[in-house]
């Protein structure tokens, strides 16, 4: 689908842009069946019928649940949130740099905290990216324990949930991160070798240069790359070797969390990390439609229901 003048540029265009049915219908078909030609997302067939008082088409294949909308088929299935306020709620999680709470779009967009909050949760599954390209070339390795702050707790929360100092009681993410490219964030059990030397050979190729901090469980990885190691105990930078492009993207995820979030739950901390690693990833050379052209594209093909969300059902894990 390709940008077109009358594309919204700003916050304000993609509201009022938006806000006209037709503008949501052009865009959601231009995205969907870039063809233009309209098909059946349950049989592919093109023998369809749009029905103007309802918005929705009319298959005449033989089979169950013959109508259809713009949301079938997409991460807004079912939601009896218009597709005009969705093109918006996802406009706002993909551009705003510190994210964007289930509390202000319920404010902005005049729904519950509840609906905003699940809103949220489904476009963040639709900005998860699961490739098995590795990266390559210089390859920065960190990772950080995610937690809430004693300070932002009530005195009956902090006591049950911290109980004790440094990393325990908190949720540890590694990061990899390809110089000039992407950032990989992922949720680990713990700190380990063997936890942290398979997401490396996972996600990197083989004879990369590898940076990474003085942390032993990082120690073999010498025999598949090019490994060197900075001692934060001694300086932060030597040349080349240092892990400040993660250091970056650690500070951002924090202010967000902190700033913004306030407190995420273990359980839902890795669709947070997809939704920062969106943004970061295309942080650079793409406007905010750009960016949420490209994430309204990955709604296609994706469903998270509230089972799924409020771990329900087994399918609400953490993706691989």
């Amino acid at each position: 689908m390709k940008a077109t003048e009358r594309d919204p540029k700003t916050l304000q265009e993609a509201i009022l842009h938006y806000a006209d049915f037709e503008n949501c219908k052009s865009f959601m078909i231009g995205l969907r069946w870039q063809d233009g030609v309209v098909k059946c997302p349950r049989c592919g067939s093109d023998k369809v019928f749009w029905i103007e008082k309802e918005r929705v088409w009319k298959c005449y294949g033989k089979h169950d649940h013959a109508k259809f909308s713009l949301k079938t088929g997409t991460t807004m299935e079912d939601s009896p949130i218009g597709v005009d306020k969705w093109l918006a709620a996802l406009w706002l999680v993909v551009n705003c740099k510190n994210g964007i709470s289930s509390c202000e779009v319920a404010k902005d967009l005049g729904i519950t905290q509840k609906s905003a909050w699940f809103l949220n949760h489904r476009i963040r599954y639709a900005l998860h990216e699961g490739t098995f390209d590795k990266l390559s070339g210089e390859v920065e390795v960190d990772e950080t324990f995610i937690g809430g702050k004693a300070r932002n707790m009530h005195v009956d929360k902090r006591e049950r949930r911290i109980t004790g100092t440094g990393g325990k009681d908190k949720t540890a993410v590694m990061g990899i991160l390809e110089r000039g490219g992407r950032v990989r964030v992922k949720v680990v059990p713990n700190r380990r070798k063997s936890a942290l030397q398979a997401e490396v050979r996972d996600h990197v190729a083989a004879g990369a240069a590898l940076y990474s901090d003085a942390l032993k469980s990082y120690d073999g990885l010498a025999q598949e790359y090019a490994h060197q190691v900075i001692d934060h105990a001694e300086k932060y930078v030597d040349g080349k070797v240092h892990t400040n492009g993660l250091e970056n993207f650690w500070s951002l995820l924090k202010r967000g969390i902190n700033g913004t979030y306030v407190s995420v739950e273990p359980f839902h901390l890795f669709r947070y990390l997809d939704e920062q690693a969106y943004r970061f990833n295309n942080r650079n050379d793409m406007n905010d439609f750009d960016r949420f052209k490209m994430a309204a594209t990955q709604i296609v093909g994706k469903r998270l229901t509230w089972d799924e969300v409020t771990g329900k059902t087994d399918s609400a894990t953490c993706p691989n």
